[in-house]
């Protein structure tokens, strides 16, 4: 009989890691020792193969490494939501770490959801709590490369922490990146031909989702070889918008010019966001 591959590998094989993890190494000892508690095994692996960052554009991993992470791995539930559980207890119903078998949280979502360990016997057997914002809860007595693995596969249901099975799930690692929006005229073409255009000459593309409004439209994809993500759309008015490490700066501004130009579309203005990209 053939043993199945661990939740880890079967992680790594669905979503590959990044070349680097960003804050992905470093004194689990001393982490452990700042906290108070052992940590779960499974955990530092997937830290140490992925490091600080999102999967599927919903959970960022806390770290307790690099002293620029703005997602520190910190014991501070208590410290941030204990006067609130003073005035309205009904809505902590489970201990906050580092009170006994309390909840510390390992990953956060951007609408505020902390993923967390009921920390309740040895850290091996640690369940996951899942707790939004509005004091939601969801439990699931598994430990987190079992949680991932069932999550990122679609075998996992949660109504706290959505997915879209119709997206392969994927991982961006916290890399600093220049962002520009390109405010662009309509050109000839209709929007589905120039959006086939452009994902065709920057391309392979993944997608990241889309977007339909009253007409307004927004695709969300990333370019498979190089990580540059790309959002175009009319929802915000003609625009494309560019993310993409600081390196990728020329080749990024004459892949995306090229584009255009097949496109039909001319460039109005130009606006960094973040960074120094010069369009010119």
């Amino acid at each position: 009989m053939i043993d199945s591959p661990d939740p880890l590998t079967r992680i790594m094989e669905r979503v590959p890691p990044p070349v680097e993890a960003v804050n992905g190494s470093g004194d689990w000892g001393a982490a452990e020792r700042m906290l108070g508690t052992p940590l779960p095994e499974d955990f530092k692996r997937v830290v140490e193969a992925y490091g600080r960052g999102d999967f599927w554009g919903a959970l960022c991993l806390c770290t307790p490494f690099g002293d620029d992470n703005p997602v520190p791995l910190t014991a501070d539930l208590l410290e941030d939501f204990g006067p609130l559980r003073d005035h309205w207890p009904e809505q902590y119903p489970y201990p906050l770490f580092p009170e006994p078998g309390g909840l510390l949280a390992w990953a956060v979502t951007d609408t505020g959801t902390h993923l967390c360990w009921l920390t309740v016997g040895p850290p091996a057997s640690w369940p996951v709590v899942i707790w939004s914002r509005d004091d939601d809860y969801e439990r699931f007595d598994r430990g987190v490369a079992a949680f991932l693995d069932e999550w990122l596969s679609g075998r996992l249901t949660s109504e706290l922490l959505p997915a879209d099975p119709d997206l392969a799930p994927w991982f961006d690692a916290a890399v600093d990146r220049d962002h520009i929006y390109l405010q662009l005229d309509e050109g000839p073409l209709p929007y589905s031909e120039r959006l086939r255009i452009l994902r065709e000459t920057l391309g392979p593309t993944t997608d990241r989702g889309s977007y339909e409004h009253q007409g307004s439209r927004q695709d969300h994809f990333v370019v498979t070889e190089t990580g540059w993500q790309l959002t175009y759309e009319t929802a915000c008015g003609h625009q494309l918008r560019v993310a993409f490490p600081p390196a990728d700066s020329a080749r990024a501004r004459d892949a995306v010019r090229t584009a255009l130009a097949r496109m039909g579309c001319a460039v109005q203005s130009v606006s960094p966001v973040h960074g120094t990209f010069s369009w010119t």
